[in-house]
């Protein structure tokens, strides 16, 4: 028989290490190897266990996830052969097919993987393990342990006056099999798979923690053979045993099958075919009626028999059965209640006591009943009796049926290192904690229901359902995880009432938390016009809203909030006149209405000679063009250097009154004269009225002085000032206007040669 529990914690990959120096399978196996060949592959053998012990000696307290990057170091050709090592009985048995192999095979390839297995108490990877004979679930060893405690305390805390005095068994987490309180796990040996062999030695050839010798173990359903298999974790594979099955009529000549199959009759023949047709069959105590077919005509209803029986007293208290009934339980030799003496009698008389002394033994077992032979249990023992109490310090006289307890309590912690025990009388094995533990579970909703204990509790038990929004999808969730957990998706349209103006939501999926933002239009009519809003809809708008703080305090953090936002203006375009009718544009319907182009005015001002200066406005009688506030700027007649003195006016300026200063033509006088006669004078009287009528100051280029007076323009330059001219030799003299002397020139005549040759006669000196 398979143990009810194995731990499996001497280190995970016990018998995986030292596959690189295996020798080749064809040298191990090939028959007729040499003597050199054989002691080194001894050799090599013994260093590679030496290796394995070491590494499992090293790695017995490595963390997980050293432990899973020794597994990966190992490569898929060590695995496939420990497997095909461990499965070769089987194979050889059945011709090589390995397909009942398959639940087999799969439980022991995961075992090879890190990882691959999870506790289902703790919920977490399983590397060191215990596992269920009934369903091969793997645990952890202080899980399953504390996991046997705590069952027993639960059910005994409820049946028991005293906890302890009774033992209850305990189920599997999985499949619920029930366990006696002596196959709960304990200490830290444990037994190969297969129940041989304690604390099995490693081996680099064989699955870990495995003895390497065959399973042995009685296949089920039972058929009567064992498991072929070497020592093996998980269920054993069905019976690759052939036998000879034949048909159930037995006609067929028997044909070879496995063994495990042989329930499975052969395939019927056309002359034992089975009755396709269904009838009305009683049951076997035809009692009972009911539609069957006819090949299975043979059934058994719930009723019991009730037949009278042969006493002719009683009646058969065996369920539906065929043939006579069983005779009457009380017609044999019946004894008197002590059991002293016997007596046949009939079946409805009860036998009578005996009158001798009972002397059964009573509940203490050491003293007998002193009663005479009764019927019933016999009375509890009254005997006084020398009792020491239970924790051995005192003794006392007392009934032998009483259990003596003494008043002392004891002081010692108990096994969850937080209460003392505190019983009356211990004898120092003192009970588990009997407190509930009480601490919040790590889903922060339940407190844990499990007796006191050390370490962490198990994970919440409870199951909590997790809905969709509109409730149609439920996804079952431990208990905690709801927080983390996202709700399960759906398929159906979302259900919520819309939160704006709009009579229904946008047709989407059922989903967890609030709806998406309304993306329809809002249509909402629009105060002062008959437009609709186009904006989208905008009930339920995400703004930012800053807290104020007073001065002293920090500002809070800006925290977003859902407002109603308004409809935007009304922005259809309208085209509109501006107020100086200067342009036609479009506006918008909010700001409707004549406008203000921006350029001037342009109306004519009431002086008939501008025009308004004024942006783009709307004349009424409170809001008129301006008035002209500049001087007349009228064109003055030529030569009138004077602005009009009126302002801006309609119609011809006024003749100009103003004296007009100027200097003569000789720029030496200033002359003043009346603007308008100058204005209005021709040429000749201009020049006239310019002139100071004075001698020209100027000087001609002869040198002589203008004669003219005060006169515009250039001076004339016939000079006609007298002026003398002489000869050469200045003996002649001659009197011509100044014009004219400029063009003369007066010559000597021959007097004055014959002067000026005397002269020079008289000046030469005498040389002879």
């Amino acid at each position: 028989m398979e143990p009810a529990w194995r731990q499996q914690g001497r280190g995970r990959g016990r018998g995986q290490e030292g596959e690189r120096s295996r020798p080749p399978m064809k040298e191990r196996e090939r028959p007729g190897v040499g003597v050199s060949v054989q002691s080194k592959f001894e050799e090599i053998r013994k260093s590679n266990q030496a290796a394995a012990q070491r590494l499992v000696e090293t790695r017995l307290s490595s963390s997980s996830s050293d432990e899973d990057e020794e597994d990966s170091n190992h490569g898929d050709g060590q695995r496939g052969r420990i497997l095909e090592s461990t499965f070769t009985t089987y194979t050889n048995q059945t011709g090589g097919d390995a397909s009942g192999l398959a639940r087999t095979g799969q439980y022991v390839s995961d075992l090879f993987q890190s990882g691959a297995l999870t506790c289902l108490i703790c919920i977490a990877s399983v590397k060191r393990t215990n596992s269920c004979s009934s369903c091969f679930c793997l645990f952890h060893l202080p899980c399953i342990q504390k996991w046997a405690r705590d069952s027993a305390f639960l059910v005994s805390s409820v049946t028991d006056e005293d906890f302890g005095q009774k033992a209850h068994p305990w189920p599997c987490p999985k499949c619920r099999a029930e366990y006696p309180p002596n196959a709960a796990p304990t200490g830290r040996t444990y037994m190969c798979y297969c129940g041989k062999l304690q604390d099995p030695p490693p081996d680099p050839w064989l699955v870990p923690h495995s003895c390497g010798s065959v399973c042995q173990k009685e296949l089920k359903p039972t058929c009567g053979h064992t498991c072929l298999l070497l020592c093996h974790p998980g269920p054993c594979p069905p019976c690759p045993k052939m036998v000879s099955v034949s048909c159930m009529c037995g006609k067929a000549k028997p044909l070879p099958r496995r063994c495990s199959n042989k329930c499975n009759p052969l395939p019927w023949r056309p002359e034992c075919r089975p009755c396709p047709r269904v009838s009305v069959q009683p049951c076997v105590c035809g009692r009972q009626r009911a539609e069957r077919p006819c090949s299975s005509a043979r059934w058994n209803c719930q009723q019991v028999c009730g037949a009278p029986l042969s006493c002719g007293n009683h009646t058969c208290e065996v369920v539906c059965h065929d043939g006579a009934c069983p005779p009457c339980p009380r017609s044999d030799s019946r004894t008197c209640p002590c059991g002293k003496t016997k007596s046949s009698l009939p079946c409805t008389e009860e036998v009578m006591p005996c009158g001798d002394t009972c002397e059964r033994r009573l509940s203490c077992g050491k003293h007998t009943c002193s009663m005479r032979c009764h019927r019933g249990t016999c009375e509890t023992c009254r005997q006084e009796v020398e009792k020491e109490c239970r924790c051995g310090r005192y003794r006392k006289l007392m009934p032998c049926h009483k259990e003596y307890l003494c008043d002392s309590k004891c002081n010692k912690t108990r096994s969850c290192q937080r209460h003392q025990c505190r019983r009356k009388c211990c004898p120092g094995n003192c009970p588990p904690c009997d407190q509930s533990c009480g601490r919040t579970l790590g889903c922060r909703n339940h407190k844990c229901p499990s007796v006191c204990h050390q370490g962490t509790c198990y994970p919440c038990p409870e199951a909590v359902e997790l809905r969709c929004t509109c409730g149609s999808s439920v996804l079952v969730v431990p208990c905690g995880r709801e927080r983390s957990t996202k709700p399960p998706r759906c398929k159906e349209s979302c259900r919520c009432p819309p939160s704006c103006h709009h009579l229904s939501r946008e047709a989407h999926r059922c989903h967890p938390g609030p709806c998406p933002p309304c993306r329809q239009t809002c249509l909402l009519p629009l105060p002062g016009c008959s437009h609709t809003c186009p904006e989208g809809c905008h009930d339920l708008v995400l703004v930012r809203s800053q807290q104020l703080a007073g001065p002293w305090e920090q500002p809070a953090e800006p925290a977003f909030v859902k407002k109603a936002l308004p409809c935007p203006p009304c922005q259809v375009p309208i085209p509109m006149a501006c107020f100086g009718e200067h342009e036609v544009s479009p506006v918008p319907c909010h700001r409707r209405g004549r406008f203000s182009c921006g350029r001037p005015c342009g109306r004519p001002l009431t002086c008939g000679n501008h025009t308004c200066t004024r942006e783009c406005h709307l004349v009424t009688d409170n809001n008129k063009c301006e008035v002209c506030e500049e001087g007349c700027s009228k064109p003055r007649p030529p030569g009138c250097p004077h602005p009009c003195p009126r302002p801006c006016h309609p119609g011809n300026c006024p003749p100009c009154t103003q004296m007009s200063r100027q200097r003569c033509h000789c720029k030496i006088s200033l002359l003043y004269v009346e603007c308008t006669k100058l204005t209005s004078a021709d040429d000749q009287t201009k020049i006239n009225l310019s002139s100071c009528n004075n001698q020209c100051p100027k000087e001609l280029s002869c040198g002589h002085r203008c004669k003219q007076v005060c006169h515009p323009g250039v001076c004339s330059e016939k000079c006609q000032q007298k002026v003398k001219i002489r000869c050469p030799c200045k003996r002649m003299k001659k009197e011509l206007p100044c014009c004219v002397s400029a063009q003369c020139s007066l010559q000597c005549d021959d007097t004055c040669r014959e002067q000026q040759r005397r002269v020079s006669q008289v000046n030469t000196p005498d040389l002879t």
